[in-house]
């Protein structure tokens, strides 16, 4: 038995594996042809590993082009809707997971009926809207509905709440504690983790935002990276092909970020998805 059960976790392994490698060929073929020098890309010679290692093109891809301007721009809008949305979740979520009023429940499956509603019927709505207020062509269509939270985020936070024992509200509010002061006080301090994990998601959703910025915004100056990308990919005015080694330079500039958050962020969101199915609806 003991020698059975080795030689089926060798097995797995060798699967597992294998299976990495072959998810990994194109990542590797990204690197590649991002460190190929120009001549190499006007000949389409093309390798799976890396046989040139021009560094110098992440170097002028920084500083030669806008990459540094929609990099910074990414920054910019990431952090401000990460912050919102955490900020607006984790006070909703603590709404519905101790507030004792009628209706509760009902309201809280209204707010998760709202995942069930797709993008693209809020698209034309939304665009009008954000029109009238003048505000096309800037970042607030982009960064302002995060301050009304997100059903799901509110989901997954409300059932981590909800695991927390009673007897530490009943404690504070001996102490004279408010709804605020035992959110602020004792409710924060305990969600760190759900936070951390709702932070990671909203990061990782926005900083590959593409589709909304392509809709609200104009001005090149104002792209996040990922629309800043597309624009690398444009044929010239001349008719020549585009530049692959700039455009896959930048692809990896976007996209190495967030396996780095990932896997620092990897452990708060299988805590908190744990939690999300752990707790009912009380």
């Amino acid at each position: 038995m003991r020698k059975a059960a080795l030689w089926n976790r060798i097995l797995t392994h060798a699967v597992l594996i294998f299976t990495s490698l072959i998810f990994m060929i194109p990542f590797v073929f990204m690197i590649s042809i991002s460190l190929a020098s120009d001549s190499s890309v006007v000949l389409a010679q093309y390798t799976l590993l890396p046989t040139e290692f021009h560094f110098e093109n992440y170097w002028n891809i920084l500083f030669d082009t806008k990459v540094s301007l929609w990099l910074r721009n990414s920054v910019m809008i990431t952090l401000s809707c990460t912050l919102a949305t955490v900020a607006s979740c984790a006070l909703v979520a603590y709404a519905f997971a101790r507030l004792r009023a009628r209706g509760r429940n009902f309201w809280f499956v209204v707010c998760l009926s709202t995942m069930m509603i797709p993008s693209q019927v809020r698209m034309i709505p939304q665009f009008v809207i954000f029109k009238e207020l003048g505000w096309i062509d800037t970042w607030l269509p982009l960064i302002v509905p995060n301050l009304f939270g997100s059903a799901y985020y509110i989901f997954m936070l409300r059932q981590f709440i909800a695991r927390l024992p009673r007897d530490l509200d009943e404690a504070a509010t001996l102490d004279g504690l408010g709804y605020f002061g035992i959110f602020a006080r004792i409710i924060l301090p305990l969600i760190v983790p759900a936070l951390a994990a709702v932070a990671v998601f909203a990061i990782m959703a926005n900083w590959n935002w593409f589709f909304e910025p392509l809709i609200y915004l104009n001005t090149e100056d104002l792209f996040p990276l990922a629309l800043g990308v597309k624009i690398l990919t444009a044929t010239t005015s001349s008719g020549a092909p585009p530049m692959w080694n700039k455009v896959f330079t930048a692809s990896m500039i976007l996209i190495v970020p967030m396996i780095l958050v990932y896997f620092v962020g990897q452990k708060y969101m299988y805590e908190i998805t744990l939690s999300a199915g752990s707790a009912g609806v009380k």
